[in-house]
């Protein structure tokens, strides 16, 4: 799980479904079980408690975003209107204003709720399969363009805090046994990374943007 701290009333977490797993949830009881939800949401608090001393007590404003490899849920703290009647929760340039007695359980069950897009993505996720593959040398990035039939898939090549990331997509057409087979090939030459693809989109460079492999395979031999 990463855990980034904003400022001093808001932390971000990022956590993927497989750590949600070795945590001992489910990955579709967090959305079911609200109880469960809150067991996994605490579990995540106490840490960032621990590692980044974000301070638990007071009302939490809470966003959570489904993405294809996990959840990305923003934590900010809220501050107490200045007449003590009210508290004030910041929601991109407003605030929203609610009772001094809504407390962290009725909050939690208005927003640890799963997202449209969350369903968007159940729907999809068997058809179009992404991975995120990292590369600590562009060295491994063209061994593997001149090894791979890369006609497969859809695939992206960025630069993120000293790596390399290529974001792959399958096509439909593709069989399992393909996925599996070329999975093994890409695996050969980088890891399989946990990070978001949105966060290398959002924070790292775009080398190539499409048909990355094929690209690299014509501009730099062997």
């Amino acid at each position: 799980m990463e855990i980034e701290r904003v400022n001093e009333f808001t932390i971000k977490f990022f956590i993927t479904y497989r750590d949600i797993e070795d945590r001992g949830f489910d990955r579709e009881e967090i959305w079911s079980d609200r109880e469960r939800g809150e067991e996994l949401f605490w579990e995540m608090m106490d840490e960032a408690h621990q590692q980044e001393q974000f301070p638990l007590e007071g009302p939490l404003w809470i966003q959570v975003q489904a993405l294809d490899k996990g959840l990305e849920i923003i934590v900010t703290r809220a501050q107490m209107s200045k007449d003590g009647k009210k508290i004030e929760l910041p929601i991109g340039d407003d605030k929203l204003d609610l009772p001094v007695d809504q407390n962290i359980e009725q909050i939690l069950d208005q927003q640890f709720q799963v997202e449209e897009e969350f369903d968007e993505l159940e729907e999809t996720e068997e058809d179009y399969l992404s991975f995120l593959i990292s590369f600590g040398d562009f060295e491994d990035v063209i061994s593997l363009s001149h090894t791979i039939d890369s006609s497969s898939f859809e695939n992206s090549l960025f630069h993120f805090e000293g790596k390399y990331y290529l974001y792959v997509t399958f096509n439909v057409e593709t069989t399992d046994r393909e996925q599996d087979d070329l999975l093994a090939q890409l695996l050969e030459y980088g890891n399989d990374s946990d990070l978001s693809v949105y966060r290398i989109q959002e924070y790292g460079k775009t080398i190539v943007s499409e048909a990355a492999l094929e690209h690299v395979q014509q501009y730099f031999k062997l």
